[in-house]
């Protein structure tokens, strides 16, 4: 059964360091139904001696889906590709998706230099069509510190580029270090177009270093000043399809056995649901 509304996953980038074994053991704990993957993650499995077959056959036993493939950073014309957990092909998405599964690409805009808008619309309709074609969706997500800062920004590049698979990603914390509040996210952008969501909590005041925080320093949902419950709510009325994402990059939790940050994470979730 395809990934929804109703059902939770597990983002890479709460278990960065964690095995793909260890990620599937923690998601059942927590009762999720998916698990997003670096394309790193796939490579490092591998490596390890864990073949495709056998991912698989572990998704399938403990009946998980793959959700996002995360990030792909050169859809965008003279864009090198990341570093580490970060270096991403379109190719390599496109393979991961056909022999391990995956409902979608996360697609970033990280350039040092700006794009010009246009570009960026009709490159990211491009990628969109590409992906179509592998039977996947494609999101566009925003970072404060880009030339892509909010959900408005993102919205009007998405609406501009047409594709009926491309939407847009809601990470929590990148909009609560925005400018956008939850009202004008909720009245300006169609909650149909949010195709996936990241949830996370942050504290009211901010770290300096955006990207250090980002990177570092998220909390866990409930444990920070977001209104989870009110984006919740907003995505649930709006009509949103995306399931619930849960990345908390977070040096706290290093060292933490995978089974426990899971189970914490998930429930921060469900209490926000509760209060939706």
């Amino acid at each position: 059964m395809p990934l929804g509304p109703d059902d939770l996953v597990l983002c890479a980038g709460t278990l960065a360091q964690a095995s793909f074994r260890e990620r599937v053991t923690a998601a059942v704990a927590g009762g999720y139904r998916g698990i997003s993957l670096f394309p790193s993650d796939v490579r490092r499995a591998r490596a390890e001696g864990l073949d495709d077959i056998a991912m698989r056959a572990l998704l399938a036993d403990n009946g998980l889906e793959v959700a996002e493939l995360d990030p792909l950073m050169t859809w965008l014309p003279g864009v090198a590709p990341g570093k580490g957990a970060f270096a991403t092909s379109e190719a390599e998405c496109y393979e991961i998706a056909s022999s391990i599964g995956g409902r979608s690409i996360n697609a970033v805009v990280f350039p040092t230099e700006p794009i010009p808008h246009e570009v960026v619309v009709e490159s990211f309709a491009a990628l969109c069509e590409r992906a179509a074609g592998h039977g996947l969706l494609v999101h566009l997500e925003f970072m404060p510190w880009t030339q892509v800062a909010t959900a408005l920004d993102a919205f009007a590049i998405v609406d501009e580029a047409g594709q009926a698979n491309g939407g847009i990603m809601l990470d929590t914390w990148h909009h609560f270090r925005g400018n956008v509040s939850n009202e004008e996210l909720r009245n300006q952008v169609p909650a149909e177009r949010i195709l996936a969501c990241q949830l996370n909590d942050a504290p009211t005041e901010a770290n300096p270093n955006v990207v250090e925080e980002t990177l570092h320093g998220r909390r866990v949902p409930g444990d920070g000043d977001i209104d989870l419950p009110e984006i919740l709510r907003s995505l649930r009325d709006g009509g949103s399809p995306a399931p619930l994402g849960i990345e908390v990059f977070c040096d706290d939790l290093l060292g933490h056995p995978p089974d426990e940050v899971a189970i914490l994470c998930a429930d921060g979730v469900r209490e926000a649901l509760r209060q939706r």
